[in-house]
């Protein structure tokens, strides 16, 4: 029961042990997270839970290739949808589609170098984390006149203001402004990733 004195939902997902366990051991970062973070309810002492492997070169750049593969066609899919929204004159929902697909390129970003993925969604955070790993992800939105801060608020709002604040606006122009930032994140991404990916290798 919560605060407010009402009772939440639970559902429930079942896997049997041994798929779990093999999720783990290929250091799926679901998997992993409830191994570290998960409390156990009830133990049988009829099974154990197995631990994260180290991945051989071969192994790390085969899985930074799937994961790559898998989200930037995902971030792509939103960048293409937000062009649709556009050009429908429809704004605000273009917004979310784009901030979706911002999202979704640092997602795509982590998950090739650090074969882990934040449970958040803030751009903001996660442009921080990817500017860590290379420096030239930090171009993508400059902030250095108030111009250009409000511009990236108002993409970094569009995750729920879009959705739920009747108030929110954003005009033809700024989305113009950030659908070109957007644009370069996604070359950035492409080329980086595709590096990272090489050097798993390299001898």
């Amino acid at each position: 029961m919560n605060s407010n004195g009402e009772q939440p939902n639970v559902s429930l997902i079942h896997h049997g042990i041994g798929f779990v366990n093999n999720a783990i051991e290929q250091n799926q970062y679901f998997f992993v997270d409830i191994l570290r973070e998960g409390i156990t309810l009830f133990d049988s002492g009829n099974f154990r839970l197995s631990g994260p492997k180290n991945l051989n070169p071969e192994e790390r750049q085969t899985k930074a290739k799937d994961q790559f593969e898998s989200w930037f066609k995902n971030a792509n899919t939103f960048l293409r949808t937000f062009e649709f929204n556009f050009g429908e004159d429809d704004f605000t929902v273009a917004a979310f589609q784009l901030h979706q697909a911002t999202e979704r390129y640092y997602t795509t970003i982590l998950l090739v170098f650090t074969d882990y993925k934040p449970k958040i969604h803030d751009i903001e955070e996660l442009g921080k984390q990817v500017e860590k790993l290379n420096s030239a992800f930090g171009t993508v939105f400059p902030k250095n006149t108030p111009e250009k801060k409000r511009l990236f608020e108002l993409l970094k709002k569009a995750y729920i203001d879009s959705r739920y604040n009747m108030n929110y606006k954003i005009q033809k122009e700024e989305l113009e402004y950030l659908a070109n930032r957007v644009k370069l994140l996604k070359e950035l991404t492409e080329r980086i990733c595709n590096e990272r990916i090489a050097q798993f290798v390299e001898v």
